[in-house]
């Protein structure tokens, strides 16, 4: 089923424990084309919380609270259907196949058409602006075109909202500006509702949206 991009991501009550200790307690609505950052030290339980929401939590926590997409109730879901995209620290993207390949990988097996599906791929590299890269091992690309290629193949499945796991973190202070900039432009052209978690103010300052700092739990 496809989920329309322009739908608010609720966290509603949602809580996350560790051995009875208490990480993370979150209320908040994410508006179609906002940010909300949410940020902490390693260990506050930002990695897990959108752990909950994509349906990947390790079994050793335990978390209560509901994800929404509009009305649609996230974490009543298998992963599989969940259909949000996350964007990690590493891009991720698969060393066997080619770029071209990676992002075929992501379109919905809805799309037949091979020709449909290879002009959005197209369609990608050129947002990308990386035209002619399709044959490319992705092992030879850059950091920042690594990034760029698993943020399209991230939209290119279709997400109803998008959470980011410090996907900046590892790279260079020039790329990582530009990767914000395009990361964050993207996402706001699809009116998606996003997620970051961070321990960079410059992350939340980018962004542009809320921020929900988890070490004195107070909306900014």
């Amino acid at each position: 089923m496809e989920i329309s991009a322009k739908q608010p991501l609720v966290l509603d009550n949602i809580a996350i424990n560790l051995e009875g200790r208490l990480l993370i307690s979150i209320d908040q609505t994410i508006a179609p084309g906002d940010v909300l950052s949410v940020m902490g030290p390693s260990g506050s339980g930002k990695s897990s919380l959108l752990a909950y929401i994509a349906g990947f939590l390790d079994p050793a926590f335990s978390a209560s609270g509901r994800a929404l997409l509009g009305d649609r109730v996230l974490t009543n879901l298998p992963a599989e259907q969940r259909r949000v995209g996350m964007l990690f620290q590493d891009p991720l993207l698969f060393p066997h196949m080619s770029v071209e390949e990676n992002l075929l990988f992501a379109i919905p097996h809805s799309v037949k058409s091979g020709a449909e599906r290879k002009l959005r791929v197209k369609s990608a590299l050129e947002t990308a602006d990386l035209q002619g890269y399709q044959d490319r091992d992705p092992a030879t690309l850059s950091g920042g075109q690594q990034a760029r290629i698993a943020l399209m193949r991230v939209l290119l499945a279709e997400p109803g909202a998008l959470l980011l796991d410090e996907p900046f973190s590892k790279l260079d202070a020039k790329l990582k500006s530009q990767t914000r900039k395009f990361v964050f432009e993207e996402a706001r052209k699809r009116d998606l509702p996003v997620l970051l978690v961070t321990h960079d103010e410059i992350d939340a300052d980018e962004a542009g949206g809320k921020v929900f700092n988890l070490e004195n739990t107070e909306e900014q």
